[in-house]
């Protein structure tokens, strides 16, 4: 028997095998008339639309697209009459419970056994995952540019106030106070930039916003003190007045020394861009009941009322004219507000308006005063004062300039370029700490230490491995060589003084005689 290919089973069979395709397809399968109305509706349509097939059928199609995208229909309609093929138009269609949907849709026009449009199919997919994933891709570029720009603006913020110590130190020969106000703006902005270099280092983690805080007791006259000193020049360049309001008691609070000065600084400098020549800042800093209020306000250009809610967006700049437009990518106010949040504090911005100057206020949780620790902590400090300690690393400049700071503070101090003359010196010396750089030739910082631990006078050494190396595995594997400390280079200076104050040899009650 021949099978017919006209109407007979083998066109029964194929007509009911290509209706099983579309309905069991993922995809929405939809018929309509040229008109737009609904002539055939599939399971995918339903899974993907919520509406079933009586729904949906003989309805017109605009039920599906949102009320500003009813102009694409006229569209679509009008290249379908022209026999003409949409494909992967990507779009927005609403489901019965309301819910936009991304979708994809080929359009196909469909024709009578004269060839002449009758009417049209359409598959659509729903492209939600992809579309999420995109705009997922597109904030991580942007949270990429986001930390380019954030890096920019902070490794620039500490080079002002050190370049400006440099020309004073250069134009004349300095007083004892100059020299020790240029010396310190250079000690603490090179601190600052050493903290960037950190954290340059897990790029990741500022990606995700997670910046780690290293917390300690914070005077808030001290934060106002070292934002003023990086905020001077941008402030002295633009001839602005700045008045300074100190709180009139100790205030503290617990933070990031160099993380709230960067929010103050922050703040100030954008007093300072937004303020015409000549004008005037205000800086105060007072203890409101539970919490320490810090404020930044001046008589600059204002902010308008459209841009006030979103002042402290990425990118946000408040200057309206040409006149005040600002350069950079404007991450400052961001930066301050999200550095406060993870102080667990909270800042605002108020402005009457364009022209009438701004203010912002920043709110952190105050410290009680502990009269008592502050005394021990003075006290700590003054004992360290008669160490011996050997200072061992290969590069030269390093090992003196620490050895001169160690002696200056009033410590015996020897040095050493390798790790066996370190190992004979401190036979003799017979130290009480030793600081040890880890990459020294001939016998490694860790094979010292080992060796070290293994001499009679050498298992109450101090040990303090002072190196490049700052990972997870180099600080174990210190520990495991018998170290007691592990610092990174540059080292931070007070975390040493306080590892000295702690060394119970260091205080004034032991005499030569009990070493």
């Amino acid at each position: 028997m021949i099978p017919s290919t006209a109407g007979g089973p083998l066109a029964e069979q194929s007509n009911a095998l290509l209706a099983a395709i579309v309905e069991s397809s993922d995809d929405a399968i939809i018929s309509k008339t040229l008109d737009g109305i609904i002539t055939s509706w599939n399971g995918g349509a339903r899974r993907l639309f919520g509406y079933t097939s009586a729904e949906a059928i003989g309805r017109p199609i605009t039920m599906l697209i949102p009320e500003d995208r009813q102009d694409e229909e006229v569209m679509i309609l009008s290249r379908l009459r022209k026999g003409e093929r949409i494909e992967h138009y990507e779009t927005v269609r609403v489901a019965k419970d309301g819910r936009p949907i991304d979708i994809s849709v080929t359009i196909s026009p469909v024709r009578n056994e004269g060839g002449t449009v009758i009417g049209a199919s359409k598959v659509a997919r729903d492209i939600s995952q992809q579309k999420q994933m995109r705009r997922e891709l597109q904030e991580a570029d942007t949270r990429k540019n986001e930390f380019l720009a954030l890096l920019a603006h902070e490794l620039r913020n500490p080079l002002g106030p050190i370049r400006h110590a440099v020309k004073i130190l250069r134009a004349r020969t300095p007083s004892q106070e100059e020299l020790q106000w240029a010396t310190g703006i250079i000690d603490r902005q090179t601190e600052h930039m050493t903290r960037l270099v950190d954290d340059l280092l897990d790029v990741s983690r500022i990606s995700r916003g997670t910046i780690e805080l290293r917390r300690e007791r914070v005077d808030v006259a001290a934060i106002l003190k070292a934002a003023v000193e990086a905020s001077t020049a941008l402030i002295e360049r633009s001839r602005h007045q700045i008045t300074v309001s100190f709180p009139t008691e100790p205030v503290y609070v617990e933070g990031d020394l160099t993380r709230l000065t960067q929010v103050v600084a922050n703040l100030l400098d954008n007093a300072a861009k937004y303020t015409d020549p000549g004008g005037r800042i205000w800086l105060s800093g007072e203890r409101d009941g539970d919490s320490a209020v810090i404020t930044v306000k001046d008589s600059g250009i204002g902010i308008s009322s459209d841009v006030l809610p979103r002042i402290f967006d990425m990118f946000t700049q408040a200057g309206m004219s040409v006149d005040h437009a600002q350069g950079g990518l404007s991450v400052g106010l961001s930066l301050v507000e999200r550095l406060v949040k993870l102080h667990d504090g909270s800042v605002t911005a108020y402005s009457g308006g364009l022209g009438k100057g701004s203010q912002f206020t920043v709110r952190l949780p105050a410290l009680q005063r502990q009269p008592a620790q502050e005394r021990r902590a003075a006290i700590q400090a003054e004992t360290v004062n008669h160490c011996r300690i050997l200072v061992v690393d290969d590069n030269q400049d390093s090992v003196d300039s620490l050895a001169m700071l160690l002696g200056v503070l009033g410590h015996e101090v020897k040095t050493a370029g390798d790790g066996e003359t370190a190992l004979a010196v401190a036979d003799e010396f017979r130290p009480d700490v030793a600081i040890l750089d880890i990459g020294l030739p001939k016998v490694s910082g860790y094979d010292l230490a080992k060796q070290i631990r293994e001499q009679p006078w050498g298992k109450d050494v101090v040990l303090v491995a002072l190196t490049g190396w700052g990972q997870e595995q180099h600080r174990k594997r210190s520990a495991e060589a018998g170290f007691n400390h592990h610092l990174t280079k540059p080292v931070e200076f007070d975390v040493l003084q306080q590892i000295l104050a702690a060394a119970d040899k260091c205080l004034p009650h032991r005499d030569a005689a009990t070493r």
